[in-house]
């Protein structure tokens, strides 16, 4: 078992050992959403983990929101707490194999959990993943952790170097409005597709 499979991350869920979960939508991606007027746009949020940020979506009246876990128990708590609706889709998989495409890729905590190894092919998978005139946008740590990850943390540079390859950075810069646990720490980005 290794920290990037299923059963790791079902281990973690179903022992409720997630201590990256803000239990509220992260302040930077809602207030961003706040000014989408569109809302019958397609939203995916990979690796989501908990229900915070889609339920925010769905209550602010999106219309096409889907939520992807590689957990089973992730997913399952999700649809507990989010109920049936038909504006929300679950997929439970892999991100790198999702098929569809999207307006927007929503990014907390996904990321970071990811060997860094894996992120080249993350953000590939994030252009292939995103309509024409597609949207990612994400928080990242903006610091490296002593220890082995996950998380996995970085820095401006190295995120502008990787994702510059594939998207338009549109923003990239230190959140003003993080949530209190995460202050000075968090990154905010928007990347467009090319």
């Amino acid at each position: 078992m290794t920290a990037f499979d299923a059963e790791y991350w079902d281990q973690r869920h179903a022992a409720s050992d997630t201590p990256w979960c803000l239990k509220m939508p992260s302040p930077p991606l809602s207030a961003y959403f706040d000014q989408v007027t569109d809302k019958d746009v397609s939203v995916l949020i990979p690796g989501a983990g908990h229900y915070h940020d889609a339920l925010y979506l769905l209550n602010k009246g999106f219309a096409d929101i889907t939520v992807c876990d590689i957990s089973s128990t992730a997913i399952e708590n999700i649809k507990k707490h989010i109920g049936p609706h038909s504006e929300v889709k679950y997929i439970q998989g892999d991100f790198f194999d999702i098929k569809d495409t999207f307006h927007y890729i929503v990014e907390q905590t996904f990321f970071c959990a990811l060997h860094p190894s894996m992120r080249e092919a993350y953000v590939r998978k994030t252009d292939q993943l995103l309509k024409p005139g597609g949207t990612w946008i994400g928080v990242l740590f903006a610091r490296h952790f002593e220890q082995e990850g996950p998380p996995f943390g970085g820095d401006q540079y190295e995120y502008k170097t990787l994702f510059h390859k594939y998207l338009e950075i549109k923003n990239i810069s230190m959140c003003y409005n993080s949530a209190k646990p995460r202050q000075d720490s968090e990154l905010f980005m928007i990347c467009k597709k090319r």
